[in-house]
């Protein structure tokens, strides 16, 4: 994901590509980490963004660096994109505290379609009195159920009091049902191989259902929104959370 958003900032045309920093492949040129046309090797620590006088940094690591690394960036004035997912609520309030000088925008996810996914469902919940929501993403993600699915769940708990509740009494699988969300929404995920990042919301009410998927089949998807949101965080003071925001939506 790193290499493809350095592309993506690369080639917008009001972006400069300044730094980036990967422990993993520390020291080695840009050129051959990213395919970009730059000379400068790809650097250890986040002190090479203070070094650099970066304005934004777009963080997508694993949740313990991205906790570290926002609030680095924090106490250095530095803007700061995330697509990380699974902060707490004591990470958030931290957050905020820490965002003084400088802004964050916190987006579990960057396609722009699956944010119009989420507001579908969103909207449609209030017709509905039962529904599901099934993820599915490659078999290399490490946490279930997604940062979006959760959202989703929440906001759809958030449109409508009037959930069913869930009829079933024996189980002959522990977790057959999938996990209890907001509200008693069910989420289930699937890890696969060959999978991006895919999401389906089926919504259920008498003698009809509505069926609301979004599937990202390149990371390539998540580029636009991505680099909206460099370009938008400065002037979106302290923390914003989800791509909505910066869509109108």
């Amino acid at each position: 994901m790193g290499s493809t958003v350095c592309r993506a900032v690369d080639a917008d045309p009001a972006l400069e590509l300044v730094a980036a920093v990967d422990p993993h492949h520390a020291g080695l040129d840009m050129r051959q980490v990213t395919g970009t046309d730059h000379h400068w090797n790809v650097s250890a620590t986040a002190q090479a963004f203070v070094d650099a006088e970066v304005q934004v940094v777009v963080d997508f690591t694993h949740l313990d660096a991205a906790r570290e690394n926002l609030l680095f960036l924090a106490a250095h004035g530095i803007h700061a994109v995330t697509g990380t997912t699974g902060f707490s609520d004591a990470d958030y309030a931290a957050f905020t505290e820490a965002f003084r000088s400088s802004n964050c925008v916190i987006a579990p996810n960057f396609a722009i379609g699956a944010v119009l996914m989420m507001r579908f469902a969103e909207l449609a919940s209030p017709y509905f009195e039962t529904a599901e929501i099934i993820e599915l993403h490659h078999d290399a993600k490490l946490d279930a159920p997604s940062g979006t699915a959760m959202l989703t769940a929440e906001r759809m708990a958030a449109a409508s009091a009037q959930w069913a509740p869930d009829p079933t009494r024996t189980e002959l699988l522990d977790g057959a049902r999938g996990g209890e969300g907001p509200a008693g929404i069910r989420v289930h995920a699937l890890r696969l191989r060959g999978m991006v990042a895919h999401q389906e919301v089926i919504l259920g009410t008498t003698g009809q259902t509505l069926t609301i998927r979004h599937d990202s089949y390149d990371r390539d998807s998540f580029m636009p929104g991505v680099v909206l949101a460099v370009r938008a965080v400065a002037d979106r003071p302290g923390i914003t959370i989800g791509l909505d925001a910066l869509l109108d939506l």
